[in-house]
């Protein structure tokens, strides 16, 4: 799939991503203003971007931890199959949960990890995603706060892979094939 050649347009230009999640910072901050602490969870890999520049922005106690879900691989389609590679490290229970994704497509993964955090729990769990593409939903789920929404196209940069690549790109660009 990727010997295939491809160009990569620019589809969400770094000032505007930073310009977002300085206002998201800021609702973000007033529902969880007054916590003891905000466990921020990043689902890698490709939220680890996105919840750096997030957690820069949060006047918040913070805990970070991460956990890796898979339903891609190296592909450009969803196997619908969620996988857990790397659970979180600390326990939960009763305390306030942020959970940061980097895109909600079909909503397999964020409808999994969600449920599966629930079970754990927590005080309160509310969900973040960078990017949104609802034309793919197959399954009921809306993160609590959005970045951007975006049209049917396959994606790259500011954490986002196609195949391990183009994570190090500082906008969200539109794979081309050529």
């Amino acid at each position: 799939m990727t010997d295939r050649p491809y160009v990569i347009d620019e589809m969400i230009s770094a000032k505007s991503i930073a310009a977002r999640i300085e206002a998201l910072s800021q609702e973000i901050h007033d529902e969880f203003d007054g916590t003891d602490k905000l466990v921020v969870v990043g689902l890698l890999r490709g939220s680890f971007v996105f919840i750096a520049d997030l957690v820069r922005e949060l006047d918040l106690p913070i805990e970070v931890d991460f956990l890796e879900a898979s339903s891609y691989g190296d592909g450009m389609e969803s196997s619908r199959e969620v996988r857990i590679l790397k659970d979180l490290r600390g326990a939960i229970e009763g305390r306030d949960v942020l959970v940061v994704e980097d895109i909600v497509d079909t909503g397999h993964t964020l409808h999994h990890v969600t449920n599966l955090l629930k079970s754990r729990e927590p005080a309160r769990l509310k969900t973040i995603a960078l990017l949104d593409k609802p034309t793919r939903r197959e399954v009921d789920m809306k993160a609590d706060w959005t970045g951007f929404e975006i049209p049917d196209e396959f994606v790259v940069g500011y954490g986002i892979d196609f195949a391990q690549r183009n994570r190090n790109l500082p906008f969200i660009g539109k794979v081309r094939f050529i």
